[in-house]
């Protein structure tokens, strides 16, 4: 009898200690998370509401659409909303490629200048943007990659603050397809809208592959680079051709936003296979959605949006249920990840390549309350 009971203590000891090793669905609000790319474009605060009551703290990056006007508008958003809100928003401008003088000294210390004055504002990172690659050139029409030397001087002051520089370079290895062989409709979509960045409709600008080797070159130039690449680094289509990048660099790490549906559509053809990467690359990955805020005539619906985005990313990195996807048709399961892989997807990874200070412990039994 005692052998059988003492069976019975060990048997249930395992099963608590198994279940302790995993979140769940009803854990999502009591764990303090990070989404690491988010666009607030708007001083109205609703996405910061949201946030709060999904306890998230949030990274906004800005991008180049190539008007000055507008990136200073992004930039005094993003400085508005981390003054508001310090220590529960930060943020990374980018810096406007203007062509004008390219090449020489003068339009490295007109960046730099400028960079300076934005960083002495409190940044935690500044972002390069897919236009250099894919949009601006010299005045021989040659396009400008990101390993071009002219770059150089900027990126050396950049690393000089020991900063780190965000990347969005290139685009989905979908974006060189034909819209009806793309792999999800989040591609296909965005391409039908974005004609001029669908790629496969002008072969004369670079590939898919000069774009991910003028990227790898700008690495191995710059070896001591901390490096963040956005969007699963354009590496989305295959977590195999990731790795081998995360194993070369190991100052790089990667956001997942607007690219979870990627790792989604290869799990359903290999759930091991992603999984395994998540949790070999556990120290790499970096939680983000991409999505952008630039107010709303009915704010509420937004809120509901976003946080069926966080909820159902987090139902797929936490439990092993069936899901299904609005990107790709078929079933795919969730990948269960560890607590300690989720903890830093969701927040140790951010706080650690960004250079974050650790909000403070909450009191034994309550709930992070940060906004």
């Amino acid at each position: 009898m005692k052998i059988h009971l003492t069976a019975i203590v060990i048997l249930l000891f395992a099963l608590l200690s198994c279940r302790n090793r995993f979140y769940s669905e009803t854990d999502f609000p009591s764990l303090l998370k990070i989404d690491s790319h988010v666009h607030i474009n708007s001083d109205d605060g609703i996405f910061e509401e949201q946030a709060a009551a999904d306890n998230f703290m949030l990274i906004t990056l800005n991008v180049d659409h190539g008007d000055s006007a507008n990136i200073r508008k992004q930039y005094n958003h993003a400085a508005i909303s981390v003054q508001k809100h310090p220590g529960k928003v930060f943020f990374g401008p980018a810096f406007l490629f203007d062509t004008a003088g390219w090449g020489t000294d003068d339009w490295s210390k007109k960046i730099i200048s400028q960079l300076d004055k934005d960083i002495n504002a409190g940044v935690i990172t500044v972002k390069i943007w897919k236009n250099i690659g894919m949009t601006v050139r010299d005045r021989t029409g040659r396009f400008i990659m990101v390993d071009d030397p002219g770059l150089d001087p900027v990126i050396n002051f950049i690393m000089g603050k020991n900063l780190p520089v965000t990347g969005h370079l290139g685009e989905p290895r979908n974006c060189w397809l034909p819209l009806d062989q793309m792999t999800v409709s989040s591609d296909s979509s965005y391409f039908a809208r974005n004609p001029h960045y669908h790629m496969f409709l002008h072969p004369e600008y670079p590939s898919y592959e000069d774009q991910i080797n003028a990227r790898d070159r700008m690495l191995e130039k710059h070896p001591d680079l901390t490096f963040i690449g956005c969007h699963l680094g354009s590496l989305e289509w295959n977590v195999d051709s990731l790795a081998l990048r995360l194993d070369k660099y190991p100052n790089m790490a990667v956001d997942m936003s607007a690219r979870i549906c990627h790792l989604q559509y290869q799990s359903a053809k290999d759930r091991k296979r992603v999984r395994d990467f998540c949790i070999k690359y556990q120290d790499r990955l970096l939680y983000g959605t991409d999505v952008g805020y630039s107010g709303s005539s009915n704010p509420e619906a937004f809120k509901e949006r976003m946080h069926n985005t966080w909820t159902d990313d987090w139902k797929y990195f936490t439990t092993d249920e069936e899901m299904t996807s609005d990107k790709f048709k078929g079933t795919f399961t969730g990948l269960k990840l560890p607590k300690e892989v989720v903890d830093k997807i969701y927040r140790e990874n951010a706080i650690k390549w960004y250079k974050l200070t650790p909000p403070a412990p909450p009191e034994e039994g309550d709930i992070p309350a940060f906004l």
